[in-house]
């Protein structure tokens, strides 16, 4: 009874002075959840204005920083639309021949932390400092093997970002230039350049076998292949090949599998046998 009769508030708060306003279903947080889940969940959808406590596991805080905060039914939906963000922390990175050049411990997703190098030494594009971001794997280089084409820090929902590959460097698809968009859940892809010496052609073929996927024209450093054998064959050495400075590892063999062989002659063996038995049988009946 008491659940109808939420329900109907909720119908009537939507249609309020003659608009309606779509009710809130249960928030699904990822990474987060409601607290006391399972006795809130019944009295769903509720209408606009409604707030419920809510918490982030480890890793991750909601949008103002703490650990458990608030989430808000509006006209527009749940706010915060994105609960629980990932987080980084200063402890999880170490820079090899440099520091840290920031105070704070913990970086939220997409935030960059500064870095600087000691002296004598320098980053790949020969700059003195560097930055990296939070990213939802964790740390990365924002900026692999790569440079921004322009000296702005502030962007807008859809804004484009101009990159190019340092010299020698080029993209998956063999460009030396690119871009990427400023979305609503950050940047739409890494702007990652690689060697274009480290890549490699097909995956090398092998008798009696061939790879599980159709192989490509040009393979990333560290890609890997899987092989398999045809019917009554068996491989031998590791089923994978790795790209690594542009050579595949070692492919495996398709070995002949004996235990056909056995099984066949046994299989022979037995035809013949019942074979001679049919023949005596019929010749003692005569």
């Amino acid at each position: 009874m008491l659940l109808l009769i939420n329900v109907i508030l909720t119908l009537w708060v939507s249609c309020a002075n003659g608009q309606e306003v779509k009710p809130c279903n249960f928030p699904e947080i990822q990474h987060g959840g409601l607290y006391y889940e399972s006795k809130r969940r019944p009295y769903f959808p509720v209408a606009a204005g409604k707030s419920y406590s809510y918490y982030c596991d480890a890793n991750f805080v909601t949008p103002s920083g703490s650990y458990w905060d608030y989430i808000h039914c509006t006209q527009d939906g749940w706010s915060p639309t994105v609960p629980c963000l990932r987080t980084c922390s200063k402890s999880d990175i170490e820079v090899e021949n440099g520091f840290i050049s920031e105070s704070s411990s913990i970086y939220i997703l997409n935030k960059e932390m500064q870095y600087k190098c000691k002296p004598g030494y320098a980053t790949a594009d020969g700059n003195s400092s560097g930055s990296i971001t939070c990213l939802v794997s964790g740390w990365a280089e924002f900026f692999e093997n790569s440079r921004a084409k322009s000296n702005g820090m502030w962007f807008k929902l859809h804004d484009t970002l101009d990159y190019e590959c340092y010299d020698g460097y080029e993209s998956r698809y063999g460009n030396t230039t690119g871009s990427i968009v400023c979305g609503e859940d950050g940047w739409s892809h890494l702007p990652t350049c690689y060697n274009s010496s480290e890549k490699c052609g097909p995956p090398p073929p092998i008798s009696n076998g061939d790879t599980k996927s159709f192989p490509q024209k040009v393979y990333l450093p560290q890609s890997t292949v899987e092989y398999q054998c045809q019917s009554s064959y068996e491989l031998q050495g590791s089923q994978y090949v790795t790209c690594s400075n542009g050579e595949w590892s070692e492919p495996p063999r398709c070995r002949f599998f004996k235990n056909d062989i056995h099984l066949l002659q046994t299989s022979e063996i037995w035809h013949l046998t019942l074979t001679s038995i049919t023949i005596f049988t019929l010749l003692t009946l005569r």
